[in-house]
């Protein structure tokens, strides 16, 4: 079975669609190829996959209501488009997933709450939980509030940053192009197309370099390798694909050639833990039981308060944290999801007393796997 057939199985996807497909090219939203884009999203729910959708568009659709012409530049008549647009993205969205009998989820971040481990481990459990409830989770930036993203930030970011969130195997990223090419296609009628390339090849950037930047949006070709090279070290792989070609999705989940495709270039599991690794800065530390440590390093599960006899340090939820055996050793490091006054009252105890020891409960383990780095 080639890549691309094995990729096109995968099990969660985040999806991205731009500003100028969304609207139009400004011309208010395009219904058409938005109830196309959802029914094609319904359709890779029904084979089994897992759908986030990060779109753009709530400014454009806030400036096509407001009557402007062009994109302004004052930072508050920004904030006031998307505050507008917002609504009619949102409600679009809503009324085509309906006709699926399918739920959506309106989640509006910036790159800081990805940033911070706290907030970072909120919107991974947040979209986790809609993910498992079968609700298609709806993103965009928090553009109303968001000073540094609505100027220099882009939502092909925020989609590789959203595939690292939840460990997507296949991140898309719909533009009005067919793909990407050696060269710009319209300066250059012999520009060679990129049908696959490894993320991260430094020649891409400088490829893309070449493609301008639309007026409605804030992306151009650069945003989008730039964006795969940041899915690709949590092992996620990347298409840029054309949104308007009929059944885009569907051709990608059959294995076609379509688009470009952008490799990660190694293990999903072992990028994943690299990215963590490359994150962490240790905060406390956690004295496990031999049981713990047996249970971590050769069956690869989550660590769970019965199994922690110490807890060191003064940490928040979503701060790194050391795993170590009773003599100091250390095992492994993640990010914890209790701070350390929670963990001294939960550690030794069954995950099934946490609800009553601390009247509440974040998460059953102390810290998930997916989160956990064996040292």
């Amino acid at each position: 079975m080639s890549y691309r057939a094995q990729l096109g199985r995968s099990k969660r996807w985040v999806v991205k669609v731009g500003s100028s497909l969304v609207t139009n090219d400004g011309r208010g939203l395009n219904h058409e190829i938005i109830a196309s884009w959802v029914e094609q999203i319904a359709l890779l729910r029904q084979s089994g996959a897992q759908v986030i959708l990060v779109s753009s568009g709530a400014v454009a659709e806030g400036m096509k209501r407001l009557g402007w012409k062009s994109r302004p530049h004052e930072l508050h008549q920004l904030q006031a488009a998307a505050a507008v647009g917002q609504m009619g993205l949102v409600q679009a969205y809503e009324s085509y997933f309906q006709r699926f009998g399918i739920h959506t989820a309106q989640v509006l971040l910036t790159h800081e709450d990805l940033s911070d481990r706290r907030r970072y481990l909120n919107a991974r459990s947040t979209l986790r939980t809609l993910l498992d409830l079968g609700v298609v989770p709806v993103i965009n930036e928090n553009d109303t509030v968001a000073v540094d993203e609505i100027r220099f930030g882009d939502n092909d970011t925020l989609a590789a940053l959203v595939g690292n969130l939840v460990e997507a195997e296949l991140l898309v990223l719909l533009t009005d192009q067919i793909g990407m090419y050696e060269s710009d296609p319209r300066q250059n009628p012999d520009a060679v197309f990129i049908s696959e390339r490894q993320a991260g090849d430094p020649d891409l950037v400088r490829m893309a370099s070449g493609g301008g930047v639309g007026s409605l949006g804030r992306g151009g070709m650069v945003t989008k390798v730039r964006a795969a090279e940041r899915a690709a070290r949590s092992g996620t792989a990347t298409v840029i694909a054309p949104g308007r070609e009929a059944g885009i999705l569907q051709k990608i989940a059959t294995g076609e050639s379509v688009g470009t495709l952008l490799t990660p270039g190694r293990q999903v599991l072992a990028a994943r833990k690299q990215w963590l690794a490359d994150h962490l800065q240790l905060r406390g530390r956690l004295v496990l039981d031999d049981g713990a440590v047996r249970v971590l390093r050769e069956a690869g599960r989550s660590l769970l308060a019965v199994g922690v006899t110490d807890v060191v340090g003064d940490f928040g939820r979503g701060e790194v944290v050391a795993c170590v055996a009773a003599d100091g050793t250390e095992i492994a490091r993640g990010l914890v999801n209790y701070s350390a006054v929670e963990s001294r009252k939960i550690k030794g105890q069954p995950s099934e007393r946490i609800e009553s020891l601390l009247g509440y409960i974040d998460e059953s383990e102390l810290i998930h796997r997916d989160n956990l780095v064996l040292t």
